[in-house]
């Protein structure tokens, strides 16, 4: 997948005004229409502009797009970076307009069915179903917070234009409990800190979606951790007892004896907290010493004489 720079696609600075960018889709809209332009592969640049004003008419799929930064240049392959579109409000309801079937692999990736279902709100409990005035945030919290629970202030973007139709963000700061032992994927619900109801309509709620941080070395997978443990040649074969690091603190694993690489082993209830508690799965990751003195190599030497092995027998070699 490629990254696509939709200002060059539209020939706009990114400090284009609403009015500028309306102006530049009228013109190359015009230039490019399948039915009346004699252009090179007029039908391609046609759908490749309309995706590139879908997002840089709107205020909040442009202040997301522009969130990822200046070093994706077009044409460069692609991934949506974790938290990319973490820290921005977004009002609820569907986050596209319109047909976009026809629009790239690179657009769907920042903005289709599964940013949809993130951003607003359709999958929260399988029951919750946006309102105009509800808003949503992806927040980023360490995985520390989620294990003993917190309260953290959390600033959130509500992308805005101005009156000279300059893009914008309005800050929105506020106080968050964050609950023991929620998962990635979690929303917690803060009611009446949405958008302004209108009429009669009371003020909307916030929702705001977990992800962690990326951690030093815990893998997270709901509410199970995983770590890979480096351990010597002689406590995998010999077995006994290591310091293992959780998020409650270090505790004491037993290796049994004989054990190769990659061997799993658990430490029940050392994951984050829930009913039930998850588990902290623990990967042997064999570190082999290096041959740094001339002892060193003599000792390898007499182990390779004395446990004579083929560790690749079962391939016939």
């Amino acid at each position: 997948m490629e990254y696509k720079d939709y200002y060059k696609i539209m020939g706009l600075s990114k400090t284009a005004t609403k009015d500028e960018i309306k102006r530049a889709y009228k013109k190359l809209a015009r230039k490019f229409h399948p039915d009346v332009s004699k252009e090179k592969d007029a039908e391609d640049k046609f759908k490749e502009l309309g995706e590139a004003y879908e997002v840089l008419k709107d205020p909040e799929k442009r202040a997301a797009y522009d969130q990822l930064g200046k070093d994706w240049k077009s044409g460069q392959g692609f991934t949506p970076p974790p938290g990319w579109d973490a820290g921005f409000e977004f009002k609820g309801g569907d986050f596209t307009g319109g047909d976009t079937s026809g629009f790239s692999d690179f657009f769907e990736s920042l903005f289709g069915r599964h940013y949809q279902q993130d951003v607003t709100g359709r999958h929260y409990g399988g029951q919750f179903y946006a309102q105009s005035n509800d808003r949503h945030a992806k927040i980023m919290i360490n995985l520390e917070d989620a294990y003993k629970g917190t309260t953290r202030s959390i600033s959130l973007k509500i992308p805005q234009t101005d009156q000279q139709g300059h893009l914008i963000n309005k800050t929105h700061t506020l106080n968050v409990k964050i609950p023991k032992g929620v998962k990635a994927g979690q929303s917690i619900r803060l009611a009446g800190q949405g958008g302004t109801g209108f009429g009669k309509e009371k003020q909307g709620d916030l929702y705001l979606e977990i992800e962690f941080n990326k951690h030093r070395y815990f893998q997270v997978s709901g509410r199970d951790i995983c770590i890979d443990l480096p351990v010597t040649p002689w406590e995998a074969a010999l077995g006994g007892s290591v310091s293992v690091p959780t998020l409650g603190g270090k505790v004491e694993l037993k290796i049994p004896a004989g054990s190769q690489t990659d061997k799993k082993l658990r430490l029940k209830g050392r994951g984050l907290p829930g009913s039930p508690a998850g588990d902290q799965y623990v990967i042997l990751k064999l570190v082999i010493p290096p041959v740094n003195t001339d002892e060193d190599k003599v000792l390898y030497e007499k182990m390779a004489q004395t446990m004579m092995i083929n560790p690749r027998a079962h391939m016939g070699v």
